[in-house]
């Protein structure tokens, strides 16, 4: 009784500065990194509290990332975020935020910048297990763990898989993190947000992977289903682009890429099928068309549509072998 009576201390302490508020207590593993290869920044979360992406996970191409978590100062984001965008380094911006934060011994928060710099703060009354680990393009922090072996297992991990492309490197370190006992809650939420090492000025291009799991009994592993499914779109979108340019061949490549990553997905079955049409390899793509319009009428009503388009150029006679 005496411990829920502190926790409630802390939280009616905080919310008199007005730093906090209820729906901000995420209690959390993350982690803040760099990829040194291609320059693409990243933050990745898992807490067992509701859309943990909506509090503790901000970025920006070619200015950097944050993780705002514990006892969350939700402005550390964005004002995190336009720091850097001064000029200022990671410590500095860290520095500035907490230098006037009443609540500051309750935050943990992470900074990194393009550089891969970072600075990180664990402030003293976090709930234990509480720490952090970082080094040269990344940081990795935890609080309310279940053990004081979660944080050097997350940095094990990010240490291990140096290979993988950053968003699945990611994971690996949120999977070793509740391997090794994780939030001593449970699991509720995840998120994983990857941007660009430059801003474009394409703000719709920039943000390369943003993904949430806001409520899931596994959200580490709806994350990483939803991260493969993600990259089998990107194939399909680069065979749009293929498509675009005419280049066929190029075009088919991505799609079967695709499909074979994620091989029950009928939109990626069906517009590989048009472009086949397209490329006056009708019977091919009537073959695959009878299979969806079997699990789904509507499509076929779709391709009947297509032509007035402009997305289906066949003839009358070929469009009758694709509707059959």
């Amino acid at each position: 009784m005496k411990k829920i009576f502190t926790v409630l201390a802390v939280v009616l302490f905080v919310n008199a500065f007005g730093q906090v508020k209820p729906s901000d207590l995420a209690h959390t593993f993350s982690i803040v990194a760099r990829d040194a290869r291609t320059g693409e920044m990243a933050v990745a979360v898992q807490s067992h509290w509701f859309s943990v992406g909506t509090v503790v996970s901000w970025g920006e191409a070619g200015v950097g990332v944050v993780a705002t978590q514990s006892f969350v100062n939700k402005s550390f984001g964005l004002r995190g975020l336009e720091l850097l965008k001064q000029g200022k380094s990671p410590q500095e911006a860290l520095d500035q935020l907490l230098s006037d934060d009443a609540g500051k011994e309750f935050r943990q928060v992470a900074i990194l910048d393009t550089k891969g710099r970072v600075a990180t703060h664990t402030g003293k009354n976090c709930l234990e297990a509480a720490g952090h680990l970082n080094g040269d393009n990344f940081s990795v922090q935890a609080n309310m763990m279940l053990s004081d072996k979660v944080v050097p297992a997350m940095e094990k991990a990010w240490k291990e898989h140096e290979a993988l492309p950053l968003a699945e490197r990611m994971m690996e370190v949120l999977k070793a993190a509740q391997k090794a006992g994780g939030d001593i809650r449970g699991k509720q939420s995840a998120a994983l947000l990857v941007v660009s090492p430059n801003n474009t000025g394409k703000p719709w291009d920039d943000r390369l992977i943003d993904l949430r799991v806001d409520d899931a009994s596994d959200p580490i592993t709806e994350l990483s289903r939803l991260l493969s499914v993600s990259r089998a779109y990107e194939h399909m979108n680069r065979g749009d682009l293929y498509v675009e340019k005419n280049e066929m061949a190029k075009a088919m490549d991505e799609y079967n890429a695709a499909m074979k990553m994620f091989p029950g997905n009928l939109e990626m079955q069906y517009w590989t099928a048009i472009t086949l049409a397209n490329g006056k390899e009708v019977s091919k793509a009537s073959a695959m068309l009878q299979k969806i319009y079997k699990q789904d009428a509507n499509w076929r009503e779709l391709t009947r549509r297509l032509p007035k388009a402009g997305l289906l150029t066949v003839s009358e006679t070929e469009l009758k072998e694709l509707m059959k």
